[in-house]
């Protein structure tokens, strides 16, 4: 029986660009239904889709270090689609409502050179940590997750003003559990030698 990690490279490969398809239809979707657009943002609002965003880029840099496109890929799904794994909040704190609408403009917002080099960011933020880890650069990798806590932090603060600091609890302690995992797997991965 055949597991994740000895699955033949082409098996591997096809496998994840399903699942970078996958994340490409839920991103065509996101952004053509307007329907689905306020339903996903709606559960968005629920703060362990902020806390759990953050964490699923341990997986991506796990996979990518383990050279498994499948794992990198669905984990990119899971990332992206975890903003609407949880319900709806029963109470919601007015930082983050403002925060979430400033965002849901910005998103649905006119398209110019400025904003389409600031997402550029997304892109390249998975394409050096996945690069990284694929190339077991473990401190390299360290840096871009540093980097890209850092730029989240200073874009939130620097467009949506006092609302967009309450990102700052979820994206710090995410970086904190990322960083951890990756000294700690450092370490074991020392010891082992």
């Amino acid at each position: 029986m055949k597991t994740l990690f000895n699955l033949s490279k082409r098996t591997d490969f096809v496998i994840g660009m399903v699942f970078a398809g996958l994340t490409a239809l839920f991103l065509v979707l996101f952004f053509a239904s307007e329907p689905f657009f306020n339903w996903a943002f709606d559960r968005h609002h629920n703060l362990l889709s902020w806390y759990i965003r953050p964490i699923w880029i341990l997986p991506i840099a796990f996979f990518a270090f383990k050279r498994s496109w499948t794992g990198v890929m669905a984990s990119i799904f899971c990332l992206f689609t975890s903003m609407f794994w949880f319900p709806v909040p029963a109470s919601i704190n007015p930082k983050v409502v403002e925060f979430l609408a400033f965002e849901q403009e910005y998103l649905k917002g006119s398209w110019d050179f400025s904003k389409i080099i600031v997402q550029l960011a997304v892109p390249l933020f998975f394409a050096g940590l996945i690069y990284t880890a694929w190339h077991r650069s473990l401190k390299a990798l360290i840096g871009v997750m540093v980097a890209a806590a850092v730029l989240k932090v200073l874009w939130s603060a620097a467009y949506a003003g006092e609302a967009g600091l309450s990102i700052i609890k979820p994206a710090v302690s995410g970086l904190f559990i990322c960083i951890a995992a990756v000294v700690y797997f450092k370490k074991k991965k020392k010891a082992v030698r």
